[in-house]
């Protein structure tokens, strides 16, 4: 993964993370980390901006799932925006796009 910028928005109650670049075997720790520092923090719903998204693995999905289980205890949910047709295609193919809030 290139980059994950990760910030608390204040006036909607929400995290937002934007993400660039990949989530495969070989980033999924830093994506992992950086969703559990933020929860640390506070727990709330999470938007994750997937414009410059260009690729996610199963352990990329299992990062959001893990990270899903831990906010629906507290009736939050995890938003997904602007992805790119082969992740989207990702979450079809799974099911995943039952469990997770697919927007645009």
């Amino acid at each position: 993964m290139d980059s994950i910028n990760c910030y608390y928005d204040k006036d909607n109650a929400r995290w937002m993370a934007e993400l660039k670049g990949e989530i495969d075997i070989y980033s999924a720790a830093e994506f992992k980390k950086a969703l559990n520092s933020a929860f640390e923090e506070k727990i709330d719903d999470l938007y994750l901006d997937c414009k410059e998204l260009s690729y996610m693995d199963s352990t990329g999905l299992g990062v959001l799932i893990g990270a899903l289980k831990r906010i629906k205890e507290q009736d939050k949910n995890i938003y997904l925006k602007n992805l790119k047709p082969n992740v989207m295609k990702l979450f079809l193919i799974t099911g995943l796009d039952k469990i997770f809030i697919l927007e645009g």
